[in-house]
């Protein structure tokens, strides 16, 4: 039986593969983010997908590997990464305010043996008009920490939300849909996985 190995430390990614019933272990690549070169944001989140995958299959060559990344475009083209501290998250939410933001998911699955696909499910994601209250508020749960564009769709975070256009699994982090075409791409048995 193939095993599944999650090369990422999101709570919220773990939590949506064990929302499917999928068995799998976790081990968090140790890849250095800000390392990757390529600025476009889609090939760079696809990119750093595939860096993470490599990074824990070559220490898990019997085992199907995941590897994510997810970046968030603000509507003026500003990459919003993870931020830094308190007023980076501020600035980011006071920026996407009332706008659109692109969220492109790169996934990235490795096989045994090295056969590997990756993609991107890219998202949008309509912010509500935030007052200062509410950015406030989302501060001071600190639900922003660790999360591109400072926010999240999941939980209160939903909150700070229009409206979505796209996959919901795939602004959280991963790509649902694209992770099962991928896994059957590579030859994967989903039911011997679950």
């Amino acid at each position: 039986m193939s095993r599944l190995v999650l090369a990422s430390a999101s709570p919220q990614r773990r939590h949506l593969l064990t929302g499917l019933g999928l068995h799998f272990s976790v081990e968090p690549s140790t890849v250095d983010e800000r390392a990757c070169p390529q600025p476009e944001p889609a090939r760079r989140a696809v990119e750093l997908a595939r860096l993470k995958a490599e990074d824990v299959a070559s220490r898990h060559q019997d085992a199907y590997v995941i590897g994510c990344d997810t970046l968030v475009v603000a509507h003026d083209g500003t990459l919003l990464e993870k931020p830094e501290h308190a007023d980076d998250a501020r600035r980011m939410l006071t920026l996407q305010s009332g706008h659109a933001s692109i969220v492109h998911s790169g996934l990235c699955v490795i096989a045994p043996g090295g056969a590997s696909v990756d993609g991107l499910s890219s998202s949008t994601v309509v912010f509500a008009d935030l007052s200062a209250t509410d950015i406030e508020w989302w501060i001071r749960t600190e639900l922003w920490k660790d999360r591109s564009g400072s926010f999240q769709i999941d939980g209160p975070g939903q909150l700070l939300i229009e409206r979505l256009e796209g996959e919901w699994a795939s602004v959280v982090g991963l790509p649902i849909f694209l992770l099962k075409e991928q896994l059957l791409r590579l030859g994967a048995d989903i039911h011997t996985l679950a």
